[in-house]
């Protein structure tokens, strides 16, 4: 069984198993990707990020969930690539391009642990998603096992479906959290956020991560509570997100239609596993 060499990183709680493959292949199987992300049979992990070459940009990252389906985009893990390459030397740059699943994003060190991200524009429409629902989805009632939530649906490079709800502490996450990832109407699943608001710039929300379960923090998500904030009117398009690992600074920029993204990134430990 060959050793794994990985660094162990997080981000608003967000963790990550980190894996440089930029002088040699990474080839990890489903098996594998679910055992190194088992939190008592590995090492634990939301994701798996692998770091490679890429022919677009400066790197390219791979995210892998722990039921070990691939992810199209990940906020927070763009953030702990750029910490991983800026403190081993990889990149002496300040603003990185990053190579996704769903295209290239900019990340920008501002300080040693505050990185800002450029996620993009949102997805709007219900086959951009995708959800098999026509036209936009601002606060459409949605009813599953008898409860009726009201949901607005944004892409941030993968799915997501925000709900606002008036009590977070008695919202049933677990219960309708993989209900709703799992229903019919999103076709490749999707991420589900529940939000409280406070006042017009912060909010606190839990999140429901698709083939990962609850997480402390998730970048795309915290973009999407941005946008559907907005959109409902609830909010402005200069937000703070608390989620239960951390707070992040989200801005939907009304010029370039970008949201961006800041936030912390941290090494947690390195370490080498068979595998």
């Amino acid at each position: 069984m060959p050793l794994l060499r990985f660094t162990k990183m997080q981000g608003a709680g967000n963790d990550f198993i980190f894996i440089n493959a930029l002088k040699g292949r990474c080839g990890l199987n489903r098996q594998q990707i679910r055992q190194l992300c088992h939190r008592q049979l590995g090492v634990g992990a939301d994701q798996i990020l692998i770091l490679q070459r890429s022919r677009k940009a400066d790197f390219k990252m791979k995210i892998f969930n722990p039921d070990g389906s691939e992810a199209e985009m990940c906020g927070n893990g763009l953030r702990a690539l750029t910490r991983y390459v800026n403190e081993r030397k990889i990149s002496t740059k300040k603003t990185l391009t990053v190579e996704t699943k769903k295209g290239v994003h900019e990340a920008q060190i501002l300080s040693k642990n505050r990185i800002r991200v450029d996620m993009g524009p949102p997805f709007l429409k219900g086959q951009e998603i995708p959800v098999n629902l026509r036209g936009r989805i601002i606060n459409r009632p949605f009813k599953i096992e008898g409860r009726e939530f009201r949901i607005t649906c944004v892409s941030i490079g993968n799915p997501h479906c925000v709900i606002f709800v008036d009590n977070l502490a008695h919202c049933p996450v677990t219960t309708y959290g993989p209900l709703i990832e799992n229903h019919s109407i999103f076709p490749k699943r999707t991420n589900v956020e529940f939000v409280e608001i406070h006042n017009k710039n912060h909010v606190t929300a839990r999140v429901w991560e698709r083939g990962a379960g609850e997480t402390l923090a998730c970048g795309s998500g915290a973009c999407a509570i941005n946008v559907a904030g907005v959109l409902n009117g609830f909010t402005e398009r200069k937000l703070t997100v608390k989620l239960k690992g951390g707070t992040l600074e989200l801005e939907w920029n009304r010029d370039s239609n970008h949201i961006f993204m800041t936030g912390p990134a941290q090494i947690t430990f390195e370490g080498e596993i068979k595998v």
